[in-house]
């Protein structure tokens, strides 16, 4: 039998118990959601921007724990970069960051974040 700590790494387990930037932003400048609906999940971000610059960013929503430590774990990167660097984050990146091998089933729960980012952006 797989237990759940053999199935996640612990960068995930550790952003999904407990998140740095899971919350409300009051005074958002610019927000997105993406949905995957094969699975459900539900990402919702909320940026602060000042200038060029992502001064905040703050997720909400519904989503697995890949999902939801991909969210935490993206705006951890983002947060205080420019613009354009944000939008160079790269699936990649967050794998690295993530510690994981993720199932191609599962990629989705790891971009869902990273679609919502750059929808973001791109309405800015």
């Amino acid at each position: 039998m797989t237990t759940a700590a053999g199935v996640y790494s612990s960068v995930i387990r550790e952003r999904w118990r407990r998140p740095r930037f899971r919350g409300v932003l009051a005074g958002a400048t610019v927000t997105a959601e993406d949905v995957n609906p094969l699975c459900g999940d539900r990402i919702r971000l909320a940026l602060r921007l000042e200038g060029p610059m992502l001064a905040e960013a703050r997720f909400t929503g519904d989503s697995c724990a890949i999902c939801a430590a991909s969210a935490d774990v993206l705006l951890e990167t983002v947060q205080g970069k420019s613009v354009a660097d944000a939008v160079a984050v790269t699936t990649e990146d967050l794998l690295t960051i993530l510690e994981a091998d993720i199932r191609p089933t599962r990629m989705k729960c790891v971009t869902l974040p990273l679609s919502a980012l750059k929808a973001a952006l791109h309405a800015s």
